[in-house]
């Protein structure tokens, strides 16, 4: 079987968006600004360096160095954080949820991804430096989406209220958490570690961004990664005239509405509201409204004329919080980025916001596919060899790849179009001579014929049946196989935890990731372990 897998394309994974995207459909062009090629990435520099207000470079990094200030940090790390004080130095970005302990696999292929992509950059063009960043999705209040992890089957759920911006809630509770997860983990070496790993992150940090920021540092920091919550004021106070363009024009929600219209033959991924920004505090974070000449806040008794709305971001910048819409364009404003990596939904919803950039006069980031995994053990890629399985039969839905392999089982021929052919030419034969006669006897030709082809199609039916169950074991073998790497019938990498592959591999996981994974190449990879 081979190792580099089969074509996002080809997966059955990808929405048609992605699918035209990734074939550079010419429809789709206009909303984006340069396709992810190694190539592409010279004229991203020069139009980046040429637009990006390099002032806000030292809010970044002080705040950058702030956040880092008790964390143990790599010589490399602390080497790119130093260098994004300098106007030859760029940012690969990945955003992602602050998920329970990394939530699913794909987290880790998401910053591999931002990590290679730096790599391959500073080999083509030597002159410039790449750092890897790692943006928080702290200020998201939808903890439903990430208090939970699935580990070898189970879901481990941290049960708790949260109301405002899950970078500021609290890790009180996950202490009793570890003990029911650590009862599943074991006594190995590697049990032991990911016992501590959780520990060190959430059990000695007072709040959810800063564990997680130890937890992405402890696996990622030897490869220099860079972890931003942009959760500040400082850093928001450098976005306050686009924040003060939103709440008075409302150009995203113009701008954004074309592009919907543009993309009306595919699955919209996100729609713009009138004003694309939230008002935070610790429990709080609800939609900014306009209605009546005033400025509210949802599901609240506060209210602001535009004098006083625009006197509090003068002054707290920190309590305005872009929604889905507006953090792209945060992100673009305070990081000198050239490439945005992410799934497939989060690109869909980046090739809404082309013209809105261009609108506030802000440079476009390449998009780019995060890289896909399945990882395999050898034991079940020798399986799949014996079984005769390609990665195109595991990748395809189940019932169709049951039906193909009792068709390949099978010592004789269960499809019947040949016979349903042969039924249809001597149809046609009755149907010239009906034709010479009166309507009723056509009618009665038609009838039969339908009747036949049904018959025949009932019989092949049953034909199918009777040797799925001749061939039983070994199609239960091929399913079997099928659900161990695609459990719950979808992806991997979107179900299964790290830490369910740590366990067995320990400290060698990610250089074998970081080691294979292509960042260019858009394909599943399949990685033995």
């Amino acid at each position: 079987m081979p190792t580099d897998c089969i074509s996002y394309q080809n997966s059955g994974y990808f929405s048609p968006l992605m699918n035209d995207y990734l074939d550079q459909k010419e429809d789709l062009q206009s909303l984006y600004n340069r396709f992810p090629k190694l190539e592409n990435f010279e004229n991203q520099i020069l139009e980046k360096q040429k637009n990006f207000e390099h002032s806000n470079r030292t809010a970044l990094v002080s705040t950058l160095q702030k956040q880092y200030a008790t964390i143990e940090t790599s010589h490399l790390t602390q080497q790119n954080i130093e260098a994004l004080k300098a106007n030859n130095t760029f940012t690969i970005t990945t955003g992602h949820q602050l998920n329970l302990f990394t939530g699913p696999l794909y987290f880790l292929y998401k910053i591999i991804s931002t990590i290679n992509l730096t790599k391959d950059l500073k080999t083509k063009y030597p002159t410039y430096n790449f750092v890897p960043v790692y943006w928080m999705a702290t200020e998201d209040h939808d903890f439903e989406e990430i208090n939970y992890f699935n580990f070898k089957g189970r879901k481990f759920r941290w049960n708790k209220i949260s109301t405002g911006p899950v970078g500021r809630l609290s890790t009180e509770g996950l202490d009793e958490f570890l003990e029911i997860y650590a009862l599943e983990l074991g006594t190995t070496t590697n049990a032991t570690t990911l016992k501590k790993l959780f520990q060190d992150a959430y059990l000695k940090h007072p709040n959810l961004a800063d564990a997680t920021r130890h937890l992405a540092n402890a696996l990622f920091g030897n490869h220099g990664l860079v972890i931003l919550d942009a959760d500040n004021s400082d850093l928001k106070r450098n976005f306050i005239p686009f924040i003060k363009q939103e709440l008075l024009q409302q150009t995203s929600h113009k701008e954004v509405l074309k592009t919907v219209e543009q993309l009306k033959d595919y699955n919209i991924q996100v729609n713009p509201r009138e004003i694309n920004l939230f008002y935070i505090e610790d429990h709080l974070r609800e939609r900014i409204i306009f209605e009546d000449g005033k400025f509210r806040v949802n599901h609240t008794k506060m209210e602001f004329t535009e004098e006083e709305i625009l006197t509090l971001l003068e002054n707290h910048p920190e309590k305005f919080s872009p929604n889905v819409i507006m953090r792209p364009l945060y992100q673009e404003v305070i990081l000198p980025n050239l490439c945005y990596i992410g799934g497939g939904g989060e690109i869909a919803y980046w090739l809404e916001l082309k013209s809105f950039f261009d609108a506030v006069k802000i440079t476009f980031p390449i998009l780019l596919v995060r890289n896909s995994v399945v990882l395999t053990t050898e034991k079940q890629t020798k399986k799949a060899d014996k079984l005769g399985l390609s990665w195109t039969d595991l990748f395809s839905k189940q019932a169709d790849l049951i039906n193909k392999k009792t068709t390949d089982l099978s010592d004789f021929p269960i499809d019947l179009s040949i016979q349903k052919d042969f039924l249809k030419n001597q149809f046609h034969y009755l149907h010239s001579i009906a034709k010479k006669t009166d309507p009723s006897f056509s009618n009665a030709v038609k009838a039969q014929e339908a009747k036949q082809i049904k018959g025949l199609e009932n019989l092949e039916r049953r034909l199918l049946k009777a040797q799925k169950r001749r061939f039983n074991d070994e199609l239960e073998r091929i399913t079997d196989l099928q659900n161990e790497l695609f459990p719950n019938k979808s992806l991997q990498e979107r179900q299964a935890n790290f830490s369910e592959f740590y366990l067995e591999n320990g400290e060698n996981l990610i250089p074998k990731l970081i080691d294979q994974l292509q960042p260019l190449e858009n394909k599943f990879e399949v990685i033995t372990l």
